[in-house]
């Protein structure tokens, strides 16, 4: 199959020159197809596209925003967030996609958030909505940052005029990407333009990038699969992209599956959560007739893979066309720019299937033979071209196959460095390599990931994955699936972790009623102690919206282990 050149015929060394090349030889081909709630549609030429992001850079021009200024952009998802990053990047100002304030976030500490980000980041200007432009006003009262209003805007620019200037070289910053935290953001990950390029042509080889192929995406444009995947390659690869919401698309999960359908996509990136979230909130009666035989990707990204979850997601819709073969995965990280591993493309996932003892005792994933617990982990492929991987220890010294360790990569795409964060950067890079912090181990050339190094429980010597846990107590009756939060206590006597439990109960259950969660904890318990060899000393049962997410809406572990020891140990 063939590829997509990202040269093509400009040879760009500059996002900018690339924006240019399309905006003078594909005007009017369709950039991005926008679908309502309603699922009304529209859709947006690239002539169209810059003539907007001109508008906004117009604006911004206007607001004094000059060549490396930051531009945050706390925007719904629509129109505006796309043009506004656009608007930035042609004025050679740095754009930064924020969250914007939702019902999973706590306003405290959102905007906190969001104030202590404008202070350290000298953040220039805001560009945000109406309902948002009085409290950010407020907050932000003492900072020299200015507000532009979106729905006030008023359409002025000229593309060409844009377009023609130069305002950014190969190595200055692109953009910046906010690692989602449980307050909001945390740090800027600065990509500069050569970044983004030599990313998007070695991502493009591994997924077989076509002019034939239609990208469909829900996801968030503040998270890297979301900006990168479904946003900053296709419109640069000039492959047409269709958007919804991802607030719409909780509320309404058919509409993904129904665009699929309806404009033959072909490739989607999806969180693990959201194979078990389409495969059982979606209803047979509003999918009748679906087709979905256009799609030769699937690509599972940004959560650990269950094999469970890809399993009871192709047997709900295999006889809707979808087959087996469309199943891939992908490890990547804001860090890489996107992608580090891609499997599944050019040949069947694999799975391995490893001794438990052995990984939780020895950190060796030994390949399991009889009787003895296992794990199972689904395989996050070889390193995209352009890109390695190490496996290393403690002491940073390399691992051989099959031993668990720190990742570390190295590629021609990796970040600049951590904005306004020079000690950060300096922790996380050693000669080049950029140490991620996950866990894994390579076996056959192929990447299997275990967990992260900052959420590992160690019991009596013993490595946990927090996430082993959490999996064996998501179909507790009473407990809400996804919400639990396992990781480890301190216990300065014993010299070693206890294991913590944090469960939110379904609405319908009083978690103040010893008598309602008394099964549940129970349970629980037994659960843990049937399925590994450590036992939880706590398991506290809260209501619903205890547990502190991140802005990408995971669960925050370290967050809910301080809040746990403030409010729970101390207490008791």
């Amino acid at each position: 199959m063939p590829v997509v050149p990202i040269r093509l015929d400009s040879n760009p060394t500059t996002l900018l020159e690339q924006a240019r090349w399309l905006y003078e030889h594909k005007a009017d081909q369709a950039a991005v197809v926008l679908i309502a709630p309603d699922n009304d549609e529209q859709a947006i030429t690239y002539g169209e596209f810059f003539e907007q992001a001109a508008r906004y850079a117009n604006a911004l021009e206007g607001a004094g925003v000059k060549s490396g200024d930051l531009v945050a952009l706390i925007l719904q998802h629509g129109e505006a967030v796309l043009y506004g990053f656009w608007g930035a990047m042609l004025l050679g100002a740095v754009p930064s996609i924020f969250p914007f304030l939702s019902d999973k976030l706590d306003p405290e500490r959102y905007f906190d958030s969001i104030r202590q980000l404008v202070t350290h980041e000298d953040i220039r200007v805001i560009i945000t909505y109406s309902e948002l432009e009085g409290e950010l006003s407020s907050r932000l009262h003492e900072s020299q940052t200015t507000l532009i209003n979106k729905d006030t805007l008023q359409p002025s620019g000229n593309a060409t005029h844009y377009l023609s200037q130069t305002p950014a070289q190969p190595e200055d910053t692109a953009f910046l990407q906010h690692s989602s935290g449980s307050t909001g953001l945390q740090k800027g990950v600065m990509l500069s333009h050569r970044a983004v390029i030599n990313h998007i042509a070695s991502y493009s080889e591994a997924i077989h990038l076509s002019p034939d192929d239609v990208i469909v995406s829900w996801l968030p444009l503040y998270h890297d699969m979301g900006l990168i995947a479904g946003f900053i390659t296709p419109i640069l690869q000039g492959v047409k992209l269709v958007l919804m919401s991802p607030f719409h698309w909780v509320r309404d999960p058919k509409m993904l599956l129904l665009a699929l359908d309806h404009y033959k996509g072909t490739l989607c990136w999806l969180p693990n959560f959201a194979y078990n979230f389409l495969a059982t909130r979606v209803r047979e009666a509003d999918i009748e007739g679906l087709d979905l035989s256009s799609v030769r990707a699937l690509i599972n990204c940004s959560e650990p893979v269950m094999a469970e979850s890809h399993a009871i997601f192709i047997e709900r819709f295999a006889p809707y066309g979808l087959r087996d073969s469309a199943l891939t995965v992908c490890y990547a990280m804001a860090e890489n720019t996107f992608a580090v591993t891609q499997a599944g493309i050019d040949a069947p996932l694999k799975i391995d299937v490893v001794d438990r003892d052995t990984l939780m005792s020895d950190r060796r994933a030994q390949l399991a033979d009889g009787d003895s617990p296992t794990l199972t982990f689904v395989s996050n492929g070889k390193p995209i071209a352009h890109c390695e991987i190490r496996i290393v220890d403690e002491n940073r010294q390399n691992l051989p196959e099959r031993h668990v360790g720190e990742i570390t990569l190295k590629s021609t795409f990796m970040l600049s460095g951590y904005f306004k964060r020079p000690e950060t950067t300096a922790t996380a890079m050693d000669d080049g390599w950029y140490f991620t912090g996950d866990m894994g181990y390579v076996a056959e050339g192929e990447l299997f990931i275990t967990g992260r190094k900052k959420d590992l429980i160690i019991v009596g010597g013993k490595n946990v994955y927090p996430q082993d846990i959490e999996n064996l107590l998501n179909e507790i009756p009473g407990i809400h699936p996804g919400r639990t939060s396992a990781f480890g206590v301190m216990n300065d006597k014993l010299g070693t972790e206890d294991i913590a439990i944090v469960a939110e109960v379904n609405g319908d259950i009083d978690a103040t009623d010893r008598n309602a969660t008394a099964p549940i904890i129970k349970e629980v318990r037994a659960r843990i102690a049937q399925n590994t060899d450590v036992t939880a000393r706590y398991v506290h049962i809260v209501a619903p919206k205890w547990l502190v997410k991140t802005s990408s809406g995971k669960i925050a572990r370290t967050a809910n282990r301080e809040k746990f020891i403030k409010e729970v140990l101390k207490q008791g």
